[in-house]
């Protein structure tokens, strides 16, 4: 498993994963919203801990700095 993250990637990620943590633990989403939300806020620290992303792979997408 290569990894296709870049640090900016990684970043904006865990950002928006905490974004969506404020947000539920200050009860401005609730319901379906934050069990979809969570899900996602989920994956995007799951994928940003291992660099690799799944759904960039059959695309051959990376965002890492090519070091020649």
């Amino acid at each position: 498993m290569k990894k296709n993250m870049g640090n900016a990637d990684k970043t904006l990620r865990i950002m928006s994963a905490i974004v969506i943590a404020a947000l539920y633990f200050t009860n401005v989403i609730s319901g379906t919203a934050a069990i979809i939300l969570g899900i996602i806020a989920l994956a995007f620290v799951l994928t940003s801990l291992m660099g690799f992303c799944p759904l960039y792979f059959p695309f051959n997408i990376s965002t890492t700095k090519n070091k020649n």
